[in-house]
């Protein structure tokens, strides 16, 4: 069971977001779809709390943006952003499993 368990949350999703953002919560939404249908770590990066301050640099006019990522793999680093696998703006419960394919079987 636990080898299940953690084939089931093999992705780990960071999730850029800011409080007033109205593309944010239709994208939280669409990870809570791709959530119900296949798990998966998450964390959410407000990107206007000061300490996300190199977030709100690079993605300030962006959000919502997400870094799909192996769940074992390092936390998020701004200077690595262009290296990432992410969505932005809109993007589709397919579009976000497509993207955990592609990690899963790098």
């Amino acid at each position: 069971m636990r080898a299940t368990a953690r084939l089931l949350q093999s992705c780990r999703i960071t999730f850029f977001t800011r409080k007033t953002c109205g593309l944010c919560t239709q994208a939280r939404s669409v990870l809570s779809d791709v959530w119900d249908q296949r798990p998966f770590a998450f964390k959410e990066v407000d990107i206007v709390d000061p300490k996300s301050k190199p977030w709100l640099d690079l993605y300030d006019f962006d959000v919502p943006v997400i870094h799909i990522s192996k769940s074992e793999a390092p936390e998020e680093d701004p200077k690595l952003s262009s290296q990432a696998v992410k969505l932005m703006h809109r993007f589709t419960v397919d579009q976000v499993k497509a993207k955990m394919d592609l990690i899963e079987k790098s």
